[in-house]
This record gives structure tokens, sequence and C-alpha cells, in this order.
């Protein structure tokens, strides 16, 4: 999950940053954002049951929540899990629509 996860948002920023030039000064700005958001350095159970409904959007959560549980024996958090593959398959058909549009524009922007 997470190397397909990786795989959509470079597809979709690497397409976008051909259209648009400013893609790559935002990029890690965003990037060190979303680190911060995602629970990296932080469980998601310190979060109340809203809040963690709320974090389950971040596709990131689903897939750093199981490497937590598969590592440290806790319990899979399935609702994070299967939220993390759902926003990953939106992402999927996200990325290849927006790299379809703006693909025959490449040689051209280039």
């Amino acid at each position: 999950m997470a190397i397909l996860l990786a795989l959509r948002f470079g597809t979709l920023f690497a397409a976008l940053n051909v259209r648009f030039r400013d893609v790559k000064f935002a990029l890690p700005f965003a990037l060190q954002i979303w680190m911060f958001i995602s629970p990296i350095f932080y469980p998601a159970d310190i979060l109340s049951e809203e809040w963690r409904i709320v974090f389950a959007l971040n596709p990131l959560t689903g897939i750093l929540e199981g490497f937590r549980a598969a590592l440290f024996g806790g319990e899979f958090d399935w609702f994070a899990v299967g939220v993390s593959v759902a926003m990953t398959m939106i992402l999927m058909v996200l990325s290849v629509f927006v790299f379809k549009r703006t693909e025959d524009d490449f040689a051209d922007l280039i």
C-alpha cells in the first residue's frame, strides 16, 4: 500500500509539475505539513474517536497504523486501513486521469 500510494502521488505531481512549474516549490512544504498531520511521531490512539475518523481520511494513516500494529503487536485498525485502501484507489483514478489529460502537452512544455 505504501508503494502504491507513493507511485500514485508521484504520477500525479509529476504531471502537475510539467504543467505548472510552481509545483516543485510548493511540494516540499506540502510534504512537511503532510508528515506532521500523519501519525508518524504519535499513535492515532491518543486522538479522540471523532478525530480518529477525520485523521483516517489521510491515506497514510491506515498504512502507518498497520505498520505500527505489525511491528509492535497491536491490533489493526481495519477502518483506517480500509479508508486508506479506498483513498489510494481514488487517488489512482485521479492521477491516471490527470496524467492522461496532460500527457499530450509534455513534449511542448518541456
